[in-house]
């Protein structure tokens, strides 16, 4: 136990691995999002990942939850909003567009967060931003591209916006207000904030499976669909999360979402491993694009 303890000490000073592999379980959770498709509906995936989670965290952190209400109560809405935003509104769209749109249109929407974080810091918060931080995020931004068109220019000419484009436009806007959000926290532990957001978001999803009831599209898990829910909760649900709302109080907001263009990377070399898709040149120079792009960024200049 010691040493496990030691470990998880050192990993959540280490803002950069912690963020890598946040992207790493978000990318995970793409490559889930097309597994579960006729083995559970969008919705039922997005409440029950959320009531494993709270059952998990509620018999850790309850008694720390309950001890920072006064801090929670006080920033009520602010934390009920986090929770609709960051965990609720975002998978919930983010699965439904992958009925509607193609992988290559959501990857391409999905590098648009970075870009939304630094353009609200600066024109909103005034943030100071390097031109390092500038061309890194350009150099990323043509990584994820790479990938995401497999390096054949003329996708882009048939790319076209139907509605399951304008809900993960959507979810990444949400998600960015999220990211944006996450440095002006209660005075609370990043465990217990996150335990208080993961309620809201099992409450405020519970309206969207009886909205598929209703509609007649509702699908409970099938074995499958369990396997994949279970991958789901624990890891990008429970502890990306988690190690994402470390690194922004690490390395702040603009910084912190750089790291998200990493997602369409990894996305694509666990298709290979995973879905067994090809491994072409493209994957290598988006990679290699994405990181070079990072640590520009991270350059103090």
């Amino acid at each position: 136990m010691k040493i496990l303890h030691s470990l998880w000490k050192r990993l959540w000073g280490q803002a950069y691995l912690l963020l890598v592999l946040t992207t790493l379980m978000w990318a995970g959770n793409g490559i889930a999002g097309r597994l579960a498709v006729d083995q559970i509906s969008p919705m039922v995936l997005t409440c029950l990942r959320w009531v494993i989670v709270v059952a998990l965290l509620l018999p850790l952190v309850g008694r720390q939850v309950v001890d920072s209400w006064p801090q929670l109560k006080e920033r009520w809405l602010f934390t009920i909003l986090m929770g609709i935003f960051g965990l609720t509104a975002f998978n919930a769209l983010f699965y439904a567009a992958a009925y509607h749109t193609s992988a290559i249109n959501i990857t391409l929407f999905q590098g648009s967060i970075p870009v939304i974080v630094l353009a609200a810091m600066v024109l909103v918060f005034r943030a100071r931003v390097i031109p390092l931080q500038v061309i890194g995020m350009a150099v990323t931004l043509i990584g994820v591209t790479i990938v995401s068109v497999k390096a054949d220019w003329q996708i882009l000419k048939t790319l076209a916006l139907n509605i399951g484009d304008v809900w993960m436009l959507i979810a990444c806007v949400f998600y960015s207000i999220y990211t944006l959000g996450l440095r002006y926290r209660p005075a609370v532990s990043s465990l217990v904030f996150f335990a208080a957001i993961a309620v809201v978001a099992f409450v405020s999803s519970l309206p969207l499976v009886g909205m598929e009831i209703v509609q007649g599209t509702v699908q409970f898990p099938t074995p499958k669909g369990w396997l994949v829910l279970i991958y789901v909760a624990f890891l990008p649900s429970l502890l990306s999360q988690i190690f994402f709302i470390r690194g922004v109080e690490l390395i702040g907001p603009a910084r912190a979402g750089l790291f998200v263009n990493l997602v369409p990377v990894f996305g694509a070399l666990l298709a290979v491993m995973i879905l067994g898709e090809p491994f072409a040149l493209y994957h290598a120079i988006g990679l290699t694009l994405v990181l070079g792009g990072i640590w520009l960024a991270e350059r103090k200049g």
